[in-house]
């Protein structure tokens, strides 16, 4: 008898359960949504019961379709958006709306901390810039601006430990999630005594600490009526998002890579050892595999800046949007390798990874008489790719990357494909299944957990190769300039835009 794994993905838009069974055969899914409430310019809060509600309605209409009895599913594990803050009384109680990862509201509590610790120092203890992105510095803002609901905050949780929670009533988190709250030693594996001693937070307000396998209890009489499941079931905390689709991408051993190419993009491998970057370009997460780590870059708008290139050259389609992509990629592949000297910089919405330069500008270069649409539009996948290509050179100096596996919308592409190889240098291997790697990664983790597998090697079977693209090294002198070129234009419009600031 089939015995299954329940992943759930709490994501920004909504929470997706994805059923597997024990034998990594992806059985169904099933996705129900929550708003997410912008106001006051950079604020970005959402409901935390909406979270709740979501696995309730998406597990319940998955059992219903699938008609598996809830007494086959061994375990249900997590992965879940990361870099957030949800306040919550003794009793799980949410006592304010969560400030999640897109929030920005705490600039002043990240310049209060580089008053005390430069970016290197703290880069060094964490593995990532202190920005206001992320939930220590959130958790000052409450405590400076809230002072009731931080004097009656218990534990301050991310998305994922809120769900553990309300099925087990154990409130903990994972390292990854640790991690993201900004306070975290990265190589201690716990929260930094010094970093908090300045920030002035409490630590007993933060959770307690474990691997992404820890098996925080089985379901609560209560959650079991209101989810469907069995109490029977192991609750296994799972990780972060990102970190979990690591291990949806094979990236589970030292020198795995992989880039995620969606809306912003990002390329991520896996280490033994943090890998600090000395201009700290790069970040470092605690990896979903206990004792690994995951070595990352992201850019802020990659397929972003395709679709708004769709937008701007075929405003007119609106319906059928893949075949506009289709069309477009049929056009790029008619130009050559350089794109007839057009180069794009990516940068609408300025940049993370490796540039770390909110006011960079996107722009196209290079234009002459002859220049064809052709040229623009293959510009545009090319500038991306260099810009990834920036933060693999990055990974590159300390770990040894032959393949990189790639997931997302931009692997569906034969053009993105050929280029990825051509330029990064690298095999390119495509999966069958390219955007369920987040699930997949909180599946084998809840198989690890719960003592079913005997380590995340499982993920073979689960994960089958589609396609790989080999690279042709016969464009690589032509490759090599464009991205000279690719840096060359982006100093230079630095220096436009500084000089026009001080007009």
């Amino acid at each position: 008898m089939k015995e299954y794994l329940l992943a759930h993905d709490l994501g920004t838009s909504g929470d997706k359960a994805t059923l597997f069974t024990t034998e990594g055969e992806l059985v169904d899914s099933e996705i129900e949504s929550y708003p997410v409430h912008y106001y006051n310019g950079n604020w970005a809060e959402q409901d935390a019961e909406d979270w709740w509600s979501a696995f309730c309605a998406s597990t319940r209409k998955l059992l219903a379709r699938t008609g598996i009895q809830p007494e086959r599913i061994r375990a249900v594990s997590f992965s879940g958006q990361m870099m957030g803050c949800l306040c919550v009384d003794r009793e799980g109680k949410p006592l304010r709306p969560s400030i999640i990862w897109a929030d920005q509201r705490a600039q002043q509590e990240a310049e209060e901390i580089e008053k005390a610790i430069s970016q290197w120092e703290y880069y060094q203890i964490t593995g990532h810039r202190n920005t206001a992105s992320y939930g220590i510095q959130k958790l000052m803002w409450v405590k400076k601006h809230e002072p009731e609901v931080y004097r009656n905050t218990y534990k301050m949780l991310n998305a994922k430990d809120f769900m553990v929670q309300k099925l087990t009533g154990v409130f903990c988190t994972d390292y990854s999630d640790a991690n993201g709250c900004g306070f975290f030693d990265l190589k201690r594996l716990d929260w930094s005594e010094e970093l908090l001693k300045l920030s002035g937070i409490d630590r007993s307000k933060l959770p307690d600490v474990k691997p992404s396998t820890f098996c925080a209890g089985k379901i609560t009489e209560e959650a079991a009526r209101q989810t469907g499941l069995t109490k029977e079931t192991a609750v296994i905390i799972g990780a972060g998002d990102g970190v979990a689709t690591n291990v949806g991408a094979g990236s589970v051993s030292s020198g795995k890579t992989f880039c995620c190419m969606g809306t912003s993009a990002w390329i991520t491998t896996t280490s033994e050892q943090p890998l600090l970057d000395p201009q700290m370009r790069t970040v470092t997460w605690a990896h979903m595999v206990p004792g690994l780590y995951a070595p990352n870059g992201t850019m802020q708008y990659a397929g972003g800046s395709y679709s708004w290139l769709k937008g701007f050259l075929n405003p007119e389609k609106k319906e059928g949007q893949g075949s506009v992509y289709e069309e477009m990629n049929r056009e790029a592949e008619k130009s050559s390798p350089g794109a007839g000297g057009v180069t794009f910089l990516p940068y609408l919405l300025g940049e993370r990874a490796p540039r770390w330069d909110p006011d960079a500008k996107g722009c196209f270069y290079g234009i002459q008489a002859d220049t064809t649409r052709n040229d623009m539009i293959r510009s545009a996948v090319e500038g991306v790719i260099y810009n990834l290509s920036l933060i693999l050179d990055i990974l590159k100096t300390q770990m040894h990357i032959e393949e990189i596996t790639v997931l997302g919308g931009g692997a569906k592409g034969e053009i993105w494909r050929k280029i990825m190889a051509d330029v990064w240098e690298t095999r390119i291997i495509v999966p069958e299944l390219l955007d369920e790697a987040g699930a997949m990664g909180a599946a084998v983790n809840a198989g690890v957990g719960a003592g079913i597998f005997k380590d995340f090697s499982a993920i073979e079977r689960f994960q089958k190769i589609k396609y790989i693209q080999q690279p042709d090294l016969q464009h690589r002198k032509e490759y090599h300039a464009a991205k000279t070129r690719f840096n060359e234009v982006y100093e230079a419009m630095k220096g436009v835009e500084h000089a026009y600031e001080k007009l």
